[in-house]
């Protein structure tokens, strides 16, 4: 397994609008015909989509337990969240992969190999939510276009970040193509009344990772001192 990669690669899955590098990768061609939708609208929808605002500003810690398969390998991790703190422990055959932020900086520790997280990486941390979803911000788009995948409608949102697909009918985020990698949201699950990814695969820095939730835990458990 490559070091450094898988850690910081799980890290950003869920946060590429916060996360993802200012170039844009490569995306699926389709013919993209301009939404009557306004970016406003179609973020709002998601938000609704996902339980709703309110309820999802509400969320100030989670707790997520994943199964990633890569390379023919099963990991397990663990995820705690507060604020824009986190902290990510990933077991694999009796040894532990830890990547944590405590709001200020924050390192890699794969198998006694510990590395600090990059500097231009920080600032961009520092805006993380325990909710990945909340990292959209209007003012990164100026339009909507509707393109079609495998026969459905999305409306598109296009930045200097990435693409990010919703499906039309839902309202949902399907797909992210963007520099840090390209994400598909399989299938949501329901946590307290708020929609979370169930199932994702995600590929990036040459590999491929197929992660599926197995639990969320919102407002309990986690403290500062899990940070530290």
């Amino acid at each position: 397994m490559k070091k450094i990669i898988i850690p910081f690669f799980c890290a950003v899955l869920f946060s590429v609008p916060a996360t993802a590098q200012k170039k844009e990768a490569a995306s699926v061609k389709t013919e993209a015909v301009k939404s009557k939708l306004t970016p406003k609208e179609v973020i709002d929808n998601y938000f609704k989509a996902l339980g709703g605002k309110d309820k999802l500003e509400a969320v100030k810690s989670t707790i997520t337990e994943n199964t990633l398969s890569v390379q023919g390998m099963e990991i397990t991790m663990t995820t705690k969240k507060l604020g824009n703190k986190f902290k990510s422990v990933q077991s694999l055959m009796g040894q532990q992969m830890v990547q944590l932020f405590d709001g200020e900086k924050g390192y890699f520790d794969q198998m006694g190999n510990k590395t600090d997280i990059p500097a231009d990486k920080i600032a961009d941390l520092k805006k993380g939510r325990p909710v990945d979803a909340l990292a959209f911000d209007v003012a990164n788009f100026k339009e909507v276009t509707t393109e079609k995948l495998d026969g459905k409608d999305y409306n598109v949102l296009s930045s200097d970040k990435g693409k990010f697909y919703f499906d039309a009918a839902t309202g949902l985020l399907y797909k992210t193509n963007a520099a840090e990698g390209n994400v598909t949201v399989k299938s949501y699950m329901t946590a307290d009344g708020l929609k979370f990814p169930a199932e994702v695969e995600a590929e990036g820095s040459g590999q491929k990772v197929n992660i599926k939730t197995t639990k969320v835990v919102i407002n309990s458990g986690v403290t500062d001192e899990d940070f530290k």
